[in-house]
């Protein structure tokens, strides 16, 4: 499969509303699942636009393919990011679960390639600026999405 030019992708977008003070605009497509947990997701990111503030509860690796991926570290409870750094194409991560963050495309967006493997159901929490959870990604319902 080519991640450049496969028209068969479906993308799946995701908009904030007023009720977010940063740009949420990105999109994901599910690249492959298996039932052991397992979940390859391709990312793209407008330019300059945020996904939705998260920690991730399942171990992920990334690899950026285009673009430049912007990761904020974020301690809860602080104002502000306590590490940023620049992800450019080719870079490889390897993160275990609890890393919380916010992540945006750079001047010209970001197309990331990810591999979570759930422990568990979940694979992401999205979360308030307080930190509390207000959405979760779970394997589960990827999987049932997938099975219609």
């Amino acid at each position: 499969m080519n991640l450049f030019e496969n028209k068969n992708l479906k993308w799946r977008r995701f908009i904030g509303d007023e009720s977010f003070d940063y740009k949420i605009d990105y999109e994901a497509a599910l690249l492959n699942i298996r039932d052991h947990g397992q979940v390859d997701l391709l990312y793209r990111w407008a330019p300059n636009s945020y996904c939705h503030f998260h920690r991730h509860t399942a171990e992920t690796t990334s690899l950026v393919l285009a673009g430049e991926l912007h990761v904020e570290t974020i301690e809860l409870g602080a104002d502000e990011a306590v590490e940023t750094k620049i992800r450019y194409a080719g870079d490889y991560a390897h993160k275990e679960p609890g890393d919380v963050h916010m992540e945006r495309g750079g001047p010209e967006g970001a197309l990331v390639l990810f591999s979570l493997k759930a422990a568990d159901d979940s694979l992401a929490q999205s979360l308030d600026k307080d930190g509390s959870v207000i959405a979760e990604s779970l394997f589960s319902d990827i999987l049932n999405r997938q099975k219609k």
